[in-house]
This record gives structure tokens, C-alpha cells and sequence, in this order.
């Protein structure tokens, strides 16, 4: 059984942009429920499909398998609930840890959020400046929360 357990953040500024360099994502939803989401994405010219448990605290069951990307780009465009999520996302370094900086694109257009994963919830980790006020607990900055509800509408 795989497990997440991770914290979310908003990003304040610029200064996590000099280490950073974005790749393509794009992802929509089979399953938005909060008891089991079920998630379609597409990283530059893969396919991958995600099947994800409820959320208790900042940790949750997850398991991700790899599909053929035709097949999840059809997904997204035929069967997925809309809008889409679009997104660059950045992979920054942080001593044996890493921080992914989500920017938003779209209906999403200005929300950047930074995530941090981590082997528990009490494990300690530095805050860099560039982070935030944490939105762990705040359904509204769940990706499958987003398109039911986009950052736009805000």
C-alpha cells in the first residue's frame, strides 16, 4: 500500500524561481470525491493514472500506476471532469528533501503552491523564504477541489 504524507504551502515571491525549472503537466479527474479521488495526468509525453484515499491529517493512501499517454490524453480531453488542471511544475532541492512548486495556468491562472513530502507527519524540515502561509488542511487548494471550484472564481 502506498502512503503520501505531505504539507502544502502558498509561494510568496520570485526568489524560488532562480533554482527551478518548470515541466509540463496537465491532469484531470475521473473521481473527485473526497473519499477516493481518481486522477489522469500527463507529465511532458507520459501517462499516468492515480487513485488516491481520504485525506486524514496531511497523510493519505496513494497509488499511481503508469498508462499508455494516448490513452491518457483521451481521458483528459473525452472523459475527465473539466476544467482541466494546467500547470509548470518546479522541482527544488532543499538538503535531502524537495520542495514542487505548482504554477497554475487556465482557470487557475495565479495560484502558486508549494508541497513538501514527507516520511511523517512530525518530521522536521526548513521553511524557506519564499514560503508561505500553510494550506494543508484547506480543501480549497486540493488540485481536485480546483476544478469544481477554480482559483479565478475566488
Amino acid at each position: 500500500m502506498g502512503v503520501e504524507t505531505e504539507r502544502k504551502f502558498l509561494v510568496i515571491g520570485d526568489a524560488w524561481r532562480k533554482s527551478a525549472k518548470g515541466i509540463k503537466y496537465r491532469q484531470g479527474y475521473l473521481s473527485s470525491v473526497k473519499e477516493r479521488v481518481v486522477r489522469v495526468r500527463t507529465i511532458d509525453d507520459k501517462g499516468y493514472l492515480t487513485i488516491k484515499g481520504i485525506t486524514t491529517g496531511a497523510t493519505r493512501m496513494e497509488f499511481e500506476y503508469d498508462i499508455p499517454t494516448e490513452d491518457a490524453n483521451r481521458l483528459l480531453d473525452e472523459i475527465c471532469e473539466k476544467p482541466l488542471i494546467e500547470k509548470n511544475r518546479y522541482v527544488i532541492k532543499q538538503g535531502n528533501l524537495k520542495w514542487e512548486v505548482d504554477e497554475f495556468f487556465g482557470e487557475n491562472d495565479g495560484l502558486i503552491l508549494a508541497e513538501i513530502e514527507l516520511e511523517s507527519e512530525n518530521q522536521q524540515f526548513t521553511i524557506p523564504e519564499w514560503i508561505g502561509e500553510e494550506v494543508t488542511g484547506d480543501p480549497r487548494y486540493y488540485n481536485s477541489n480546483l476544478i469544481k471550484n477554480p482559483y479565478r472564481k475566488w
